[in-house]
């Protein structure tokens, strides 16, 4: 044999090597392909076992109502009161939750005079106590109002029968009961007197409720 016929051999050799190392790659290739078929095939019946278990409903299951949200306020459970209605007392009369209308006296007043409107069931006031109210002032002759509790959205609280308020407040309200609503008709002499500086003079009208005393 002739070097050239054993050079072609030997090349024809080399190139046969090769392509059957090439399709034995392609054959590896495609094996890997299809068992990672398989593979994502298994996951993906995995996936799906595990979501009818999880949601067997499927979509026959109402959804929540969007914006749907429980009470604010727990069942049984007071709210809190809101300015300008307040806390009442136990089995008090729920008028004492609305501010009342006062107008103007009639004729003139000589004396203090307690008017009761509504009448509490709780303990009386004390000389000494401080009382929590809710009240709304006038003046006696034209009806003007000047004070009130309501309009600053609070009931006030101070000492009663000592002295700390107006003496026709100390002499009215002692010995009313707490969940009463009372009118008091004042002189001025037991008011701020005709000249008052502050500008609230003459006979007053007020109207008050008593909402605790302690």
């Amino acid at each position: 044999m002739s070097e050239r016929t054993q050079n072609r051999s030997k090349t024809e050799r080399r190139l046969a090597a090769q392509l059957a190392a090439q399709k034995a790659a392609e054959a590896k290739r495609r094996r890997q392909a299809w068992l990672g078929g398989l593979a994502a095939l298994a996951v993906v019946a995995v996936l799906v076992t595990v979501f009818v278990l999880v949601n067997p409903g499927g979509d026959d299951k109402p959804a929540t109502q969007a914006g749907a949200t429980p009470s604010a306020t727990a069942a049984g459970e007071q709210a809190p009161a809101t300015p300008g209605a307040p806390q009442l007392p136990e089995g008090a009369d729920p008028a004492l939750g609305t501010a009342p209308k006062v107008t103007a006296g009639k004729g003139e007043l000589k004396k203090l005079t307690v008017t009761p409107l509504i009448k509490g069931t709780g303990p009386e006031v004390k000389a000494g106590q401080t009382i929590t109210t809710n009240y709304v002032g006038v003046l006696y002759k034209d009806g003007k109002e000047f004070d009130s509790s309501w309009s600053r959205g609070e009931p006030a609280s101070f000492p009663i029968g000592v002295g700390q308020v107006i003496p026709g407040w100390d002499q009215g309200l002692v010995g009313v009961k707490v969940g009463s609503r009372v009118q008091l008709d004042i002189p001025a002499e037991l008011a701020y007197g005709n000249d008052a500086a502050n500008g609230v003079s003459g006979p007053l009208r007020f109207v008050v409720d008593v909402l605790a005393a302690q």
